[in-house]
């Protein structure tokens, strides 16, 4: 898994960007899967690259409709669990 933070062009209620979280994963058919966890948006791209720009277009698109009230950045760890084959 990949996590980057991008700085979508987002503007909120009072109208400035803020930063935003990219989970990036590896799909099964190739390239990658990008969601965004504050906004629930999740799209896809053959790069990281493309999955990025696209996460950033579908990000603003849905904020043009629900503006994101900011509440604080996300605490963003990982955790193991058993596997069992």
């Amino acid at each position: 898994m990949r996590r980057v933070a991008v700085e979508c062009d987002c503007r909120t209620q009072e109208g400035f960007a803020v930063l935003l979280t990219a989970v990036l994963l590896p799909a099964p058919e190739g390239g990658f899967t990008a969601m965004n966890p504050e906004t629930g948006t999740t799209t896809q791209g053959d790069s990281v690259e493309e999955a990025l720009a696209n996460l950033r277009e579908a990000t603003e698109l849905y904020l043009e409709e629900f503006p994101l009230a900011v509440s604080g950045q996300p605490l963003i760890t990982t955790f193991q669990v058993e596997a069992r084959a």
